[in-house]
């Protein structure tokens, strides 16, 4: 069974801080996730001057500010994000970062990440989703806020400039922070599999592990959710992201339900065949019978231990001699 790939998405946490990224590097690492992954822009190329913030981002503490100004205040330039990807590889934790606007793309397609990750709010955006497929990477597509027309019309965009489709992850998503369980829509996850025939994922902004761990017991190949290194800190992101204990059981969930899908073919496991003489049945005499007597319904019954006649061939033997005496509970055997 294929690895359940897990994204530690770290996002603006660093605060636009170096030495923080570099902390949440090591915090993901820790927990044991696949990879890290940050948000690369030039915040001007893509906000203007008068977008208005959604509303968990006006808490603490950016009543004041813009989009554009808050976006600014928490970014790294590229420069760093070159430190931050030599330092994931000294760290052996792969590198992540999704791209706003076109010339972020360009950047990060320089780096050679093994994914390239498409945010919700590009999915309707036609030039930056043909300058993404020009780069011929595997994708990974978040799909908050969109129905299936418009990730129907964002494949075909992708695929006709040059992705192939096999190497594009759809992921489930809600683009609220925190997103309420009941808007989690996990089973969306099947819908997208069954209509699109790609891979899917899950792209968690829920309170808590539980709806990644589900996601993970559906299917999904890869798991994201935010975390941070204090909630609260100031950043839009920080109180609903989870702490470093929290990711780690997660990681640690997602391992375990892996193992536990299996490969889907039913079969005796070898931890159980042991246990099959000791709680399955045998045919055994009900009562004292005399060689010679034939079996019947009468002087055989079922009981435990597995290591004689199967239950199953009663009819079979019924009718036969026995070729020898049968003390009560003892196995028949002819």
């Amino acid at each position: 069974m294929k690895r359940v790939i897990i994204i530690a998405e770290a996002g603006p946490n660093h605060n636009g801080k170096l030495k923080f990224a570099y902390k949440l590097v090591d915090l993901a690492k820790k927990s044991g996730a696949d990879f890290v992954k940050f948000q690369t822009s030039i915040p001007k190329m893509h906000i203007s001057k008068f977008a208005k913030k959604a509303k968990y981002q006006n808490k603490n503490g950016l009543q004041n500010e813009n989009q554009l100004s808050m976006a600014n205040k928490f970014r790294l330039s590229y420069k760093n994000f070159k430190k931050l990807k030599k330092y994931c590889n000294k760290k052996k934790i792969e590198f992540l970062s999704t791209p706003f606007d076109l010339k972020s793309i360009d950047f990060l397609g320089k780096l050679n990440m093994k994914f390239i990750k498409i945010p919700s709010g590009e999915i309707t955006n036609l030039p930056y989703l043909q300058k993404i497929a020009r780069l011929k990477k595997k994708i990974i597509l978040s799909t908050g806020m969109s129905n299936m027309k418009e990730i129907e019309n964002a494949l075909k965009i992708l695929v006709s400039n040059g992705t192939r489709k096999k190497n594009i992850t759809i992921m489930q998503c809600n683009t609220e922070y925190p997103t309420p369980i009941y808007h989690a829509n996990l089973r969306a996850m099947l819908s997208l599999k069954k209509k699109f025939k790609v891979s899917i994922g899950y792209s968690d902004h829920t309170e808590g592990i539980e709806a990644s761990l589900a996601a993970t017991a559906l299917g999904a190949t890869i798991i994201e959710k935010h975390f941070t290194l204090n909630k609260n800190l100031s950043g839009p992101d920080h109180k609903t992201s989870i702490t470093g204990n929290e990711l780690k059981k997660l990681v640690k969930g997602v391992r375990k339900i892996s193992i536990a899908l299996g490969d889907g073919i039913k079969k005796v496991s070898a931890s159980e065949k042991k246990n099959i003489i000791i709680a399955r049945n045998s045919l055994v005499a009900a009562t004292n019978i005399k060689k010679g007597e034939k079996f019947s319904k009468k002087n055989l019954t079922v009981k435990r231990p597995g290591n004689g006649i199967s239950p199953m061939k009663l009819f079979q033997v019924i009718g036969k001699i026995a070729k020898k005496n049968f003390t009560e509970d003892e196995l028949i055997k002819i």
